[in-house]
């Protein structure tokens, strides 16, 4: 089976994959070791971990698909588009990849950790190629995206505290451990949000640090750590929304696809596809399946695949 290698070192995991065109034959990944307490690792930490993980992550990955032969190589060597984008963890995956390529002879693409998380998100979607809007969430990034013809546009972002950063920030604080998503959803779960938090929007773009603020308060004045949880959950569900409204009057596109770590909670999809219904906003909500939502290199591994084909049809991303 000839496959392409897709390799990504995120600040929160390592991951590797083989696909083709159209289908992931597997991944792998891993997170970055994070001590109790902490709200993860410095650049040169994370870079160190990284090239500690990779070979077994390689070996594992291998060892799955024996008989795959690697045709090309992927490597997300940026956050996102744009000259000025670059996190030194970046480089470990690089390092990799480009040695894989040398030693086998076959081509090197690179594309950017946003873009992968983009096409595995829209993996198994049915989204047919067209104008898309595109929400990213993670601990870097809390992004409206246009995604058309192979461009990704930014049409809004945080302007302070990203959305993962909120909810690892909330869960550090209650004692949970990092990166906290699954732990702090599983605290809402159990908690009633009475919507203490209000949006702050400037346009597309948002503000999530006031909210941090106000909810550190509630907590130290008794909100239980269940409640809490739920609020941060109610934000963020309302502040998207408010984003994808606005950014739909903007481009008049009404197909979304919900991409990150973030948009990965059970919780959070179903509050925004009910709060979408109630107030009959007229968004089509498209979410990636949860294993392509973290951070994964079954993206950037199928972006390589497409590029080997000619980059003609399809996302072309």
């Amino acid at each position: 089976m000839n496959c392409v290698l897709g390799i990504d070192t995120s600040c929160y995991t390592t991951s590797v994959a083989l696909a083709q065109p159209d289908h992931v034959a597997a991944s792998r990944r891993m997170l970055l070791p994070v001590p109790e307490g902490e709200r993860g690792l410095r650049q040169s930490e994370a870079v160190f971990a990284h090239i500690k993980q990779l070979p077994d992550l390689m070996d594992e990955l291998f060892s799955a698909c024996p008989e795959t032969r690697v045709t090309g190589v992927c490597v997300s060597a940026a956050p996102c588009d744009g000259e000025d984008s670059y996190m030194p963890v970046f480089r470990a995956g690089v390092s990799t990849a480009r040695s894989v390529a040398a030693a086998l002879r076959v081509p090197l693409w690179t594309t950017t950790h946003q873009r992968g998380h983009v096409r595995a998100a829209l993996a198994e979607t049915g989204l047919t190629p067209g104008p898309l809007l595109a929400v990213h969430l993670s601990g870097g990034t809390t992004d409206v995206l246009q995604v058309a013809e192979g461009r990704i546009v930014k049409l809004g972002s945080s302007l302070d505290l990203h959305a993962g950063q909120l909810v690892d920030r909330i869960g550090v604080r209650l004692g949970l451990p990092f990166p906290c998503g699954s732990h702090l959803e599983k605290l809402a779960v159990q908690g009633t949000a009475q919507g203490l938090l209000p949006v702050s929007m400037a346009g597309v773009d948002c503000h999530l640090s006031g909210a941090e603020t106000r909810l550190l308060q509630e907590l130290a004045r008794g909100l239980s750590p269940e409640d809490g949880a739920a609020e941060v959950y109610h934000l963020l569900c309302r502040t998207v929304l408010r984003m994808l409204d606005a950014a739909r009057e903007k481009t008049g596109v009404s197909r979304v696809l919900l991409a990150g770590g973030v948009a990965s909670s059970s919780l959070f999809r179903q509050m925004l596809l009910q709060r979408c219904r109630q107030r009959k906003m007229g968004l089509q909500l498209f979410f990636g399946k949860p294993e392509y939502s973290g951070d994964n290199a079954c993206g950037v591994a199928l972006i390589g695949a497409e590029k080997q084909m000619g980059g003609t049809g399809g996302w072309q991303l």
